[in-house]
């Protein structure tokens, strides 16, 4: 069989799959979506942490950091474990049970464990949250471009997302209401992180219906050390995706801002179940509702468009905040930095699979991903020792600086990938 004949039959197979795949991609995405929205979303864990620590900032920015942090160590690993592999599926499988496994500890920790010892649960629950989804983000990327057409991609996380925002709002909302208690309790939050952890669980699942093609050819098998050996050539042989790395990396530091988007706003207008409950319902209703808007503007003009219209939303918004602390005000914020965030998200995580050669892109997902999530880790570490030291608004400035480094770095030397030759 020829090179061209394999290829064909791939991208064949593909087509006759794309109606059952992109039906299971989108339950998978809309329950996992939901689950890790209430764990993700900068109202429920910053507040559960400054509970279980007595009020520490501090407290809040190092378990954030933690999780970031692991999600920075692991990606490399996972695109050493799939790169050679012609099936990726039964990867995913065994790192998303161990991601949501984290996700039942949160629970269980408030709910089994006296506060203080608690604290300590819950940070190392984020810390190896963080590891299996640094490895899980990579796997899955993968199946998704293998079973995904790029024109079809941003249709299908448009539509995702916006299915999983009107579920996450509406399970934030049963959640604030008769599950936090006023004021919020600790058992409270541990009953929303089980019920994350039952939705992520039922999508992972679902996923197991994929149909997954084999392609014609696969990374050569390389062992760990060798392939980090190789990252500084392969970042030297494209500069354009040098560029996005470093870009997305400065952008994903203006992340030290989310989890004091709450804490800022909370010691004006209060920390009731029901704020919190309406504040995540605009934060999840805004980037449900954005992600159709972002999704058709991918499909039609790429997503590096996305991406620089996101990072404009967020600094707009953060800085709206500085200006306005009144009930409404806040709800416009969060309106903001909840489609601003998910437009980075979809556009950060899309541009990425679309540089370079298919065989390679394991470990492009593993050089973009470690390094966003690098500086993700240093980010909310940051973010809580400028807040301590000097205070919120310098937390919200220093985001708003490093979002325009991004931006800028992007506008200048990063050109619309779909475009290259």
């Amino acid at each position: 069989m020829t090179d061209n004949t394999a290829e064909l039959e791939y991208q064949t197979q593909i087509q006759q799959d794309l109606p059952r795949n992109f039906v299971v991609h989108l339950v998978h995405g809309m329950l996992g979506q939901t689950g890790f929205r209430l764990v993700n979303t900068p109202t429920f864990v910053p507040a559960y942490i400054l509970l279980l620590s007595g009020g520490s900032d501090f407290a809040v920015g190092l378990a954030l950091a933690l999780q970031a942090l692991g999600s920075t160590l692991t990606p490399m690993i996972s695109a050493n474990l799939v790169g050679h592999r012609q099936r990726v599926l039964p990867m995913g499988i065994l790192t998303g049970g161990a991601m949501r496994l984290s996700v039942l500890a949160l629970a269980l920790a408030g709910f089994f464990l006296p506060q203080n010892l608690a604290l300590y649960a819950v940070i190392a629950s984020l810390g190896l949250f963080g590891l299996f989804a640094g490895m899980q983000t990579v796997v899955f990327q993968t199946l998704l471009s293998k079973v995904i057409p790029v024109s079809n991609r941003g249709k299908l996380t448009g539509l995702r997302n916006f299915l999983a925002g009107i579920t996450t709002a509406v399970v934030a909302w049963y959640g604030g209401h008769y599950l936090l208690g006023e004021p919020p309790t600790v058992i409270g939050y541990s009953w929303i992180f089980l019920i994350s952890f039952g939705l992520t669980s039922a999508g992972l699942l679902f996923l197991a219906l994929v149909r997954e093609p084999v392609p014609p050819t696969v990374a050569a098998r390389q062992g760990l050390w060798q392939q980090l050996g190789s990252v500084p050539h392969f970042l030297r042989q494209d500069p354009q995706f040098r560029h996005y790395v470093v870009a997305r990396a400065l952008t994903t530091m203006g992340r030290m801002a989310l989890p004091f988007y709450i804490l800022y706003a909370g010691a004006s207008i209060g920390f009731s179940g029901q704020t919190l409950a309406v504040l995540t319902i605009a934060f999840t209703l805004a980037a449900t509702l954005s992600n159709l808007v972002w999704g058709a503007l991918a499909d039609r003009s790429g997503f590096r468009v996305v991406f620089l219209g996101s990072v404009l939303l967020w600094i707009t918004a953060t800085l709206a905040l500085l200006l306005s602390q009144e009930y409404w005000a806040v709800i416009l914020v969060f309106v903001g930095i909840g489609a601003a965030q998910e437009g980075f998200r979809i556009a950060a995580m899309n541009m990425t699979l679309e540089f370079g050669h298919r065989d390679q892109l394991p470990l492009r997902l593993g050089i973009a991903n470690s390094s966003a999530e690098a500086a993700g880790a240093l980010a909310p570490l940051l973010g809580g020792i400028l807040a301590t030291l000097l205070g919120y608004e310098s937390v919200f400035l220093a985001a708003t600086a490093f979002l325009s480094a991004g931006a800028l770095l992007l506008i200048l030397r990063v050109p619309e990938p779909r475009q290259r030759p």
